[in-house]
């Protein structure tokens, strides 16, 4: 921010995804595709670079190569003016060891945060969809003189096993307590079936975060995670503020997608946070022209719809070819839909091939799957159970380039 406080993001990319499997199974997390041409790790890069942090580093760790290379190929910002964003494997720098957590993550990163002398740090999560204005976060932190300000939205309490929960004093904005996916925590003052969950967003003060950092590290009892660890501690010395993420606006929101945020570390939620996408009225606007989301597709050639293609309610990406029936899905770049196959509710990654006749219906089929001719998925429940992995609430997905009986 020019003329404005200094500041370093921290991308925290190092999570191995496991209940995204078997879309996780050749990748990282935040590498997955998502909306037919965008990586998962693009909403939270361009919500910063939108917000004018413009030095970024991803920490990366997990089966990362396709990562790194989403990055360096499509990340480049202007070294002209010093900006960057740049992946950051693991180095063990403090011994012969894997991060340990997320709070380890940024320890054994240090060196990042001494070579920029930031004087605040974003450390954003890499793995949710959502837009959002870094600047008004910052500008709360900086005024209420925090070290430590955490973005928190409203859910649902029963939602609240899958969140770290904020519990806010009585002034609203103070942390009074940060509890790691609570069974039984209280509700909001005021709003008891709902509590602010952490969107694993946080702004620190420089000094604090490293002082923080240093003291978990000597704990030998501490997970050395950012919310388990971390903020806890932060908490404890009532240095700790929350951001209503209900007050962020973006340039270009609606009054539809305002405050639309989805952590999608499921297949299921995966799955339903496409299916937003493609809903007659849409919950979150891909189209938003003043706050885009970047990304790098390649070379390919319009989508091209043959004499019998069709397609409605659906996202359909460069290079593909139609010439069956598409409804209520998201394809990526180069998909196939053969003469007479019909696809629908589905999310279709790159290169995947339909063939004539096939039917799939309520499925995820990461890329350079091939569906045989006549072949069905979605069609007989217990057959797909047997065959591929199914979801809690029935969603069928296969990995990348795995066969189809």
């Amino acid at each position: 921010m020019r003329g404005g406080p200094s500041v370093l993001g921290i991308v925290l990319a190092g999570g191995e995804g496991k209940r995204l499997m078997p879309l996780t199974a050749d990748r990282a997390k935040p590498a997955v595709v998502f909306g037919g041409t965008y990586r998962l790790v693009d909403f939270v890069l361009s919500n910063l670079v939108n917000g004018d942090i413009l030095r970024n580093c991803v920490l990366t760790q997990y089966k990362s190569h396709s990562l790194d290379r989403h990055i360096s190929t499509t990340w480049r910002m202007s070294g002209l003016l010093g900006n960057y964003v740049t992946p950051v494997p693991a180095q063990q720098r403090l011994g012969p060891r894997w991060y340990l957590g997320s709070a380890d993550a940024i320890l054994q990163s240090l060196n990042l945060v001494h070579d920029e002398q930031p004087d605040f740090i974003a450390v954003f999560g890499a793995d949710h969809v959502y837009r959002m204005d870094p600047r008004q976060m910052l500008t709360q932190h900086v005024e209420s003189g925090a070290g430590v300000t955490v973005a928190g939205i409203r859910v649902p309490r029963r939602e609240a096993s899958s969140f770290g929960i904020i519990t806010p004093a009585a002034d609203g904005t103070r942390v009074e307590q940060f509890l790691e996916k609570p069974t039984d925590p209280p509700g909001l003052p005021g709003d008891p079936r709902r509590v602010f969950a952490s969107m694993g967003n946080y702004i620190f003060t420089t000094k604090v975060l490293v002082d923080a950092l240093l003291r978990d590290a000597d704990d030998e009892e501490s997970v050395h995670d950012m919310g388990g660890s971390i903020l806890p501690q932060l908490t404890e010395r009532g240095t700790a503020m929350v951001y209503d993420f209900d007050d962020n606006h973006v340039p270009g929101e609606t009054a539809q997608d305002h405050g639309y945020w989805r952590d999608v570390g499921t297949l299921d939620s995966y799955y339903e946070a496409h299916m937003d996408l493609v809903a007659e009225q849409p919950e979150f606007n891909l189209f938003n022209r003043r706050w885009p989301i970047y990304t790098h597709f390649g070379q390919l050639p319009p989508a091209r719809f043959r004499s019998a293609g069709i397609a409605s309610e659906s996202i359909v990406g460069p290079g593909c070819v139609i010439s069956g029936q598409v409804t209520g899905s998201v394809l990526s770049p180069g998909v196939v839909v053969e003469p007479g196959a019909v696809v629908q509710g589905s999310v279709l990654h790159d290169n995947v091939r339909v063939g004539r006749g096939a039917v799939v219906r309520g499925a995820i089929l990461d890329k350079n799957v091939d569906v045989p001719p006549g072949a069905t998925i979605g069609v007989n429940p217990e057959r797909d159970a047997e065959l591929y992995t199914v979801s809690k609430n029935g969603v069928i997905a296969l990995g990348k380039g795995q066969q189809v009986a």
